[in-house]
């Protein structure tokens, strides 16, 4: 058995009002790496979302930020995230959201990406579109890159990795309208998926940050690949690109130019 667009909604939705209870409360911070936190809200989210999950469907797969690979039936899986932007939370600015998408045979089926502060539900079905607060979502008509306003994200493990996308950061900042970074993947997607951004790619990212976030920008008209232009995106190393055809066109070019080179 499958689940309903409604009753992830309803579990993103009741993930997020957590959280939003804890924002400006002090939070107990615990670090991953250097750079990678988590906080007790993180928990707190990814506790509820799973027995949520486990309460109606107990043999499914889930792979989650916090808890990593919890075995179950092969053909279904979800990906989670409770709390993507974590670090704006622990900070106090308000651009966080919890991500569930759900696959069947390994085909994203169905996600939703809840932003608490705004109160804004993204949502899609596979083949039945994409949806925020019930309103049908489109990515934008842009064309032309250099009119892009495009959105991005760096690896937790910057200073050391070889590829820090620190440099195609750069080289699309002079060619585009601008080049944003909001601390959360899915908030990224969902934004592209919106219209509201023209573009998103990223070197190095989990799939639970991108797992419900992609679904909704190919729900909304966009195409989503891998730094090759693989539609097999969702398999290691998890880097990706989402736009409107004649942006992604763009950003796949930029991304495989020739004089392209890690920063060290």
């Amino acid at each position: 058995m499958q689940p309903t667009l409604d009753f992830i909604l309803k579990i993103a939705v009741g993930a997020g009002e957590l959280l939003r209870e804890q924002f400006e409360e002090p939070h107990q911070i615990e670090y991953k790496g250097v750079i990678d936190l988590v906080t007790e809200a993180d928990k707190k989210s990814e506790e509820y979302v799973i027995d949520q999950i486990r309460s109606k469907f107990p043999h499914h797969t889930i792979i989650s930020e916090e808890s990593g690979y919890l075995s179950g039936q092969d053909e279904h899986c979800w990906y989670i995230d409770p709390l993507d932007g974590t670090t704006n939370y622990a900070h106090g600015v308000p651009i966080y959201a919890v991500s569930i998408a759900y696959a069947a045979s390994g085909t994203l089926q169905a996600g939703v990406i809840f932003d608490p502060m705004q109160n804004e539900r993204f949502s899609a079905e596979r083949d039945k579109g994409a949806w925020l607060n019930g309103k049908r979502l489109q990515v934008s008509g842009e064309t032309d890159l250099n009119k892009s306003m495009l959105v991005t994200g760096f690896p937790y493990n910057i200073r050391t990795a070889e590829e820090t996308n620190l440099e195609n950061f750069g080289y699309f900042t002079l060619r585009s309208h601008a080049v944003r970074r909001l601390g959360s993947a899915a908030l990224d997607l969902a934004y592209v998926a919106a219209g509201r951004l023209d573009g998103y790619w990223e070197t190095s990212i989990h799939p639970w940050d991108i797992a419900a976030g992609t679904l909704m920008v190919k729900e909304a008209g966009g195409l989503v690949t891998d730094l090759t232009g693989n539609p097999n995106y969702m398999r290691p190393p998890y880097a990706v690109i989402a736009a409107p055809p004649a942006v992604h066109a763009a950003l796949l070019a930029g991304l495989n130019r020739n004089d392209r080179r890690p920063v060290p």
